[in-house]
Parts: structure tokens; C-alpha cells; sequence
């Protein structure tokens, strides 16, 4: 069967009426309820009025709804109350993780000799400046004598600099002065750190300056452990300011502390308690903006999949999640796995991820469960090639093309693949660039990015396909009704009964949403 959609009907803002998705399924036992039916029941319009709230949400609270921030919780309740109207079991799971925000952009100026003005990578991140400020920097406004810490110009062959990474580093260090750090062996946030205790009022990290470690370093302290201004910069500007003594004003509005936030779960009121099928999207967006596409189609994507499914008395039990902390290392997935007792995380016979799956530039991309297109990540755990063969059979029955995407680490399936559950999802693209091999496969702008506003205040409602976010939610539907009623789940007894202690407060490595490198 051929999927028709209206011309023109490409962005959540401009649709005016609700489209029905008529699919092919498998047919399940005859006792089961007819999943074609379900099926014609999806439309647009519900969908895109979960996003619509997300973004009155985020226009009522400063342009966000990053955890941590009012935003968020609004969206929390939004969520919740949906689920709780249609009768589900409704589980608010309070965390606490390291929230940071930057509230204005920062400042980096070579007073003297020869004044300048560096470039600044703006809080949104729309242009990568000549400095960055490192996520979970302290604030301050400094104006102090820029001191080199055992700095290795020209740098080592290869990256393994030891600057700043011993607090020996930094005897004969002048308190009040800034410390100049080279990028290398060690972590950001152990350079910070030593510079903090050795009483330097600012920190600047410079790239070590080997190929492909020149450019401005974009990176994270980890945790927020440090309360002086912290920024990275090229090895070009570091090398120029290790060669004289400069004085140099440092200034970063930021706020960076621990905060409480939450994710919801929502379980069905049917089905075997022991054989649970789970969905999960990352409710929070980034601070800079309302993340309509990221991941507010994901959210409203499995929302209305569970309103759907409410009334369903089905084999399997149905799980719902929606995950804070996200776009901060994935923070509220890996507090929930690692906080389920053996016994229950053995239950998860399967997880679905859906992160962004609205791109204005969309392609349609199924995580590669079973490693056929041999990138980057192994194959997920055995079960995984199952679930991406069933989200093949559903883009296939539409005649609509797919392709795999890695299992890269980057969204929520992260914690459940290392748990050794079965996993699998959709993605319609992010700031990587169409090809003209996709564009001709799916239509939209080669050279363009995905999603080109991705993790910037223009992610709003004007930044969502809506024939992607029908498809795709189409998608979940079906796997849903697939799995709901599957007697032999791909899961099997596969899951681990082993993995992982509770969540704490830990410098793990960097694979969340904004690519930050942690050294």
C-alpha cells in the first residue's frame, strides 16, 4: 500500500487538518483486537497538539523546558495528567543531577600587550566562536595575569600532554592569577579543579595541537564542582598567549549546582507483569530553547501511542517513559536502570527509543539492531535485529524508504543496551548534513543539516516535518500493537541481572546530545 501525504504539509505550524495513517500489520491471533483499526486511528492532530502545549510550556517559562527549570516541570505535569486521565499507572521519579545554564554570553579579552576581543560561542550555540565556555564553569568576572601551566608547545607527537593534571603542576602558581592549561591525558574538570585549589581565578584550556585537536575546544567539567570562570579555546590562541605575558579579563554568567528533576513512567493497567514491552523519548530540551523536534515529537510521539493503547487489554504489559536529563549525559535513563532491582529489570523484555523523529529535512532511520551496515557500535543485544526487522516491515508495507543509523550511544537506549536488554527506535536525523544520495532517496536539501536548528531557540513548532512525525508515530503505534500482543517476544530472558549499581554523581564520558569532550 502506497502512503499519500498532501503537498506541502512539511512543518507542525501549518497543518490545518488531521490526517489519517491507514497501514498494513501483520494480523495478530484472532482473539486480539484488530490492529488495523487501531491503526486508522492515528492522526496529525493529536500529535501536534502535544507539541503545541510543549510549546505554550516553553514560551510561559524563558524560551525552555531543560530539566531542572519551570519549563520542565511543566511539561512533567502535562505529561502526567494525560496519562493519569487515561487510566495508566502514573510513577513521578525524582533525581538529582548537575544543572547548568548559561544565562548570557561570555566575555574573553586580551587586555594587554596588543587588546583583543575574542569571538564567543553564544549560549545557543549557533556559531562555535574562538572560546567556548565549558559546561559546568563556575561564574565570575575576572581581570588577572595569564600564567602558563607546564604547557608543551610544540605539542607531543601524540595527545598525552599532562598539563594542569597534577596539583605539583601548579607549585610557584601566583593565586589570583588565570591558568593557562594544555588539553591532554587527563580531564577537564582534574585541570579545573588543581587550578582552583592552587588559587587561580580563572581558567583557559587550550586544544593540545596535534591534527584534529587545533579547533575551539567545546568541553564539560563533568559535574559542578568548580566555581571560577572555565572557557576552552584553539591551540593557536593558547600557543599566542603562552608566548608573553598577557593580562586577560574573563566573564561567565552561568549557573551551575545540583538540582532535583524527574522522569515519568507510566505503566498499563493490563498484561503479564512479567514480560514488559517499554517505550521511552527524553522529555527535557536543551536551556537554549523549547526543543520542539528534540525532543518534544518523541514525547508527543509516544503519548498519544499510550492514549491509544489505554483501553487495550493486552498480553504484554505496556511501559511509557519519558526521560529528564537527557540532553546532560542521559542522566534520568541511566538512574532508572541502574536503580531497578534484578528482578524487575529482568521483566523489560524490550526498549524503544524515539528521539527526534520529526527533522524538518527528515530521513527515515532505524536504529541497526543487527550491525548489517557494520558502523561504529556493535549489534545490540540478541533480540535487537528482531525489532528493527519489525519497524522494516512497517516502512516497507508503505512503500516508504529507511535506512539504519548506528547505535552511537547518543539517546536513552544507551543504559538498557548496557543492561543487556533488546533494543531499538527511530531517529529522523540531527545536526549532521543530507546527503545527496538521501535527498534523492527522501526528498528535502542536500548540504543541509537534518534538523538545522538542533539545540538552538529556533527549535519551535515551525521546526517539525509533520508527514515525519506521522509516519513515525504511526511507527510506534504499530510496534506497539505488535509487541502487546506478541507471545514470543524478542527479549526472551536475555536481559542482565547485573548491570550497574545506582546512578551517582560520576565523571563518565561524554555522549550526550551536544557533543561536548570532557578531555
Amino acid at each position: 500500500m502506497r502512503f499519500h501525504l498532501p503537498k506541502g504539509v512539511a512543518r507542525a505550524g501549518t497543518l490545518a487538518v488531521a490526517l489519517a495513517l491507514p497501514l498494513a500489520f501483520v494480523t495478530p491471533a484472532q482473539a486480539d483486537p484488530d490492529p488495523t483499526a487501531l491503526a486508522r486511528s492515528v492522526k496529525a492532530k493529536p500529535v501536534v497538539r502535544h507539541l503545541e502545549a510543549f510549546q505554550r510550556i516553553a514560551d510561559a517559562n524563558g524560551g525552555t523546558r531543560a530539566s531542572g527549570t519551570p519549563g520542565y516541570d511543566a511539561s512533567r505535569d502535562y505529561v502526567a495528567g494525560k496519562l493519569r486521565q487515561a487510566g495508566y499507572k502514573v510513577t513521578i521519579q525524582p533525581f538529582e543531577f548537575p544543572f547548568f545554564m548559561q544565562n548570557s554570553t561570555a566575555t574573553m579579552q586580551r587586555i594587554s600587550p596588543d587588546p583583543r576581543t575574542y569571538t564567543p560561542t553564544p549560549p545557543d550555540g549557533s556559531v562555535v566562536g574562538e572560546f567556548a565556555t565549558m559546561t559546568y564553569s563556575g561564574a565570575g568576572d575576572v581581570t588577572a595575569t595569564v600564567q602558563n601551566v607546564d604547557l608543551q608547545i610544540p605539542p607531543p607527537a601524540q595527545p598525552g600532554s599532562t598539563s594542569g593534571c597534577e596539583p605539583a603542576d601548579f607549585a610557584g602558581f601566583t593565586p589570583g592569577n588565570i591558568a593557562l592549561i594544555q588539553r591532554g591525558s587527563c580531564d577537564f574538570r582534574v585541570k579545573a579543579e588543581n587550578a582552583q585549589a592552587a588559587g587561580a581565578a580563572g581558567v583557559i584550556i587550550f586544544n593540545e595541537g596535534q591534527e584534529g585537536r587545533t579547533a575551539t575546544l567545546q568541553g564539560t567539567l563533568g559535574v559542578p564542582t568548580v566555581t571560577i570562570p572555565v572557557v576552552g579555546t584553539g591551540f593557536e590562541i593558547g600557543a599566542e598567549l603562552a608566548a608573553t605575558t598577557s593580562v586577560v579579563r574573563l566573564a561567565t554568567d552561568t549557573e551551575s549546582e545540583t538540582r532535583t528533576t524527574y522522569n515519568v513512567i507510566a505503566d498499563s493497567r493490563s498484561g503479564n507483569p512479567g514480560n514488559v514491552v517499554m517505550f521511552g523519548a527524553h522529555l527535557d530540551s536543551v536551556t537554549a530553547g523549547p526543543g520542539i523536534n528534540d525532543n518534544g515529537t518523541g514525547s508527543a510521539g509516544i503519548l498519544e501511542t499510550a492514549l491509544l493503547m489505554a483501553k487495550l487489554p493486552t498480553v504484554n504489559k505496556l511501559r511509557f517513559a519519558w526521560w529528564g536529563a537527557e540532553e546532560l549525559n542521559l542522566i534520568g535513563s541511566e538512574y532508572y536502570v541502574a536503580n531497578l532491582p534484578a528482578a524487575e529489570r529482568a521483566k523489560i523484555k524490550l526498549y524503544l527509543n524515539f528521539d527526534m523523529i520529526g527533522s524538518p529535512n527528515y530521513a527515515y532511520k532505524i536504529y541497526d539492531g543487527d550491525d548489517s551496515d557494520a558502523t561504529g557500535a556493535p549489534a545490540g543485544p540478541p533480540g535487537s535485529d528482531e525489532i528493527e526487522a519489525t519497524f522494516e516491515r512497517f516502512f516497507d508495507a508503505l512503500r516508504l524508504p529507511h535506512g539504519g543509523t548506528d547505535f552511537d550511544g547518543r539517546s536513552d537506549y544507551g543504559p538498557f543496551i548496557e543492561a543487556g536488554i533488546p533494543s531499538g527506535g527511530l531517529f529522523t536525523g540531527a545536526e549532521g548534513v543530507k546527503t545527496e544520495e538521501e535527498a534523492a532517496k527522501y526528498g528535502g536539501t542536500a548540504g543541509v543539516a537534518y534538523d538545522p536548528c538542533y539545540h538552538r531557540a529556533c527549535d519551535t513548532i515551525d521546526n517539525v516535518s509533520t508527514e515525519a512525525l506521522l509516519v513515525n508515530t504511526g511507527a510506534i503505534v504499530h510496534s506497539a500493537v505488535t509487541y502487546a500482543y506478541d507471545r514470543s517476544l524478542p527479549g526472551g530472558t536475555t536481559a542482565r541481572t547485573d548491570a550497574g549499581a545506582p546512578l551517582q554523581m560520576r565523571d563518565v564520558p561524554y555522549h550526550g546530545h551536544n557533543h561536548q569532550v570532557s578531555r
